[in-house]
């Protein structure tokens, strides 16, 4: 396999590294907290073939499940189930010779549609299989309650274990989760159990589905939760889906953070396009690190916040400082994959409350989309009181389209002014129906990054900056071949974001290949450019 063929991984960190040593004028302690925002890319290259084709002696590079709600609910209009049907054996058909794949039916339990009630191993795509699932998957009829724990527990025992590298389950409902209580399994045992084990998408069909519920599902499953305004539109969003699946470039790519002594890793989620909590993992035996898995990359962007806390005592002001390294890690899944040089997270400890009092724009527009969401949730509780409640909908719409027009993002301003009366006037118009309002919780779910590049200062206040542009406003689809806003071999290297590899360690290098930092004696590998001992201090221009 040539090097055109491999996978590209690029990584830009965007922070302000400022943080306040002393309280401010009027007497509040500093924020110890360190926001990051890390802009992680994935493009695939000259890949010859059908993009989801196995990779020869890798095995199945996809095993899918396909779960449709079989709910007495389905029927009523019975278009919801022709739809359901007929989008889940538009997605059989496009699963390539070789991939593992099931149906399941829900209702208040799971039953294995295809390959069959008892089968312990997931069918193996082929004409005769394909064949086989649309026969048994055109027969379905619908009767019961919905209970989804059951549905997710049985994909799980399905998967579990699969050698393929991306396990993912197709979810469809029309409903609430009713019957969770009767159910053998509740829905938060199920996820619990689910977590980690594959990325679950869900999709909502008819009027009576709750956006709460499918996000729930997904942020912890870490999928995205979408919904068709009509059931004709089904089948098409499930082709799209699937051909984005066959399209993964890397089915597993992991953030590798190792903070400096002092430092303490707070926390880490997906920001851009959904948010999703990471919960970390141990990186390597006895270390410092954490690691935290993402899964499922096609060619895209996707943005991820970093918060750190230190204790500036007895540190340096005015000199920047590692707090932590950032790595990116792939487990060998049979191709090449270029991965970026680590890159530090900065602090500079300062006295100067102005420049303590500046933030990071990929941190500042993730808070004015969790702002807007807020809006979106607090606009349709005040809706459901009717009349009531007119006035607050009215102002938190209002609330909501500022800061959507803030933000720039046209998608969530389209949905919005679906709920609005008339362009400009801020206020709900009558005759919604509650699942106008579901839409809109799911659009207000998604985010994108800024249309334009942010611009870093020659201080070094934005280090690597955030350059990606949303699918949208860029006019670039997703799947495309160009992730948005990662850096290609030969565009410019975002301000401060990798330190020249060429200039050389000014410390001299000692016979084993280490230098040594003159800070604290920390021993590191030659290119080192930071201490990633108990100063942190540059190593690149320190005396010798």
């Amino acid at each position: 396999m040539t090097v055109a063929e491999e996978t590209e991984v690029t990584l830009a960190v965007g922070q302000q590294k400022e943080l306040p040593v002393a309280p401010d004028p009027a007497g509040r302690h500093p924020d110890p907290e360190m926001h990051a925002i890390l802009e992680i890319g994935v493009r695939s290259r000259g890949r010859p073939g059908h993009p989801g084709a196995p990779v020869p002696g890798t095995g199945p590079a996809l095993a899918e499940v396909l779960i449709v709600d079989t709910s007495r609910s389905m029927l009523h209009p019975a278009a919801k189930l022709h739809a359901a049907k007929d989008a889940t054996v538009a997605a059989v058909r496009m699963l390539p010779d070789g991939t593992a794949f099931a149906v399941l039916s829900g209702r208040f339990d799971a039953t294995l549609v295809h390959p069959g009630a008892g089968s312990a191993v997931l069918a193996v795509a082929g004409p005769g299989e394909r064949e086989a699932a649309e026969r048994a998957v055109r027969i379905l009829d619908a009767d019961g309650g919905t209970a989804i724990g059951t549905w997710l527990d049985l994909a799980r025992w399905l998967l579990k274990d699969h050698p393929a590298p991306v396990k993912h389950v197709l979810l469809l409902t029309d409903g609430r989760n009713e019957h969770d209580h009767r159910a053998p399994m509740s829905l938060e045992t199920a996820l619990d159990a689910c977590e980690g084990r594959f990325v679950c998408d869900a999709w909502g069909i008819g009027d009576d589905w709750d956006a709460d519920l499918l996000l729930r599902i997904t942020r912890r499953l870490h999928g995205r939760a979408r919904a068709v305004r009509a059931e004709s539109e089904l089948t098409a969003a499930y082709e799209e889906l699937v051909a984005g699946l066959l399209g993964t470039a890397v089915p597993e790519l992991r953030i590798r953070l190792t903070p400096t002594p002092g430092t303490v890793i707070r926390r880490v989620k997906q920001v851009v396009p959904s948010e999703q909590e990471l919960p970390p993992v141990p990186a390597g035996s006895g270390g410092r690190g954490a690691e935290y898995v993402t899964r499922a990359w096609g060619d895209e962007v996707r943005h991820f916040q970093v918060v750190l806390t230190a204790d500036p005592t007895g540190r340096e002001t005015g000199e920047d400082l590692q707090l932590a390294a950032v790595e990116i890690a792939v487990p060998d899944f049979g191709r090449p994959v270029r991965l970026p040089a680590p890159q530090p997270v900065l602090v500079r400890w300062t006295d100067n409350p102005l420049d303590a009092s500046r933030q990071h724009p990929g941190v500042r527009r993730h808070e004015l989309y969790q702002q807007a969401s807020a809006a979106v949730a607090g606009a349709y509780r005040a809706w459901l009181r009717g009349t009531d409640g007119r006035d607050t909908a009215d102002r938190d719409l209002t609330r909501a389209l500022a800061l959507a027009a803030e933000l720039g993002d046209t998608h969530l301003l389209g949905a919005l002014r679906l709920i609005e009366a008339a362009p400009g006037t801020g206020r709900v118009r009558t005759g919604l129906k509650d699942v106008d309002w579901q839409h809109l919780i799911l659009s207000s779910a998604l985010t994108t990054p800024p249309e334009q590049p942010s611009v870093a200062s020659a201080e070094g206040s934005a280090q690597g900056g955030v350059a990606a542009r949303s699918a949208e406003g860029a006019g670039t689809p997703p799947g495309s071949g160009v992730p948005q806003g990662a850096a290609s071999p030969g565009s410019a290297v975002p301000h401060e974001a990798v330190p020249p590899a060429s200039a050389g360690p000014s410390l001299p290098v000692r016979p084993d290949g280490l230098v040594e930092c003159p800070g604290c004696a920390w021993l590191g590998p030659a290119d080192s450019v930071y201490c990633g001992g108990r100063c942190g201090r540059p190593l690149r221009g320190a005396p010798a």
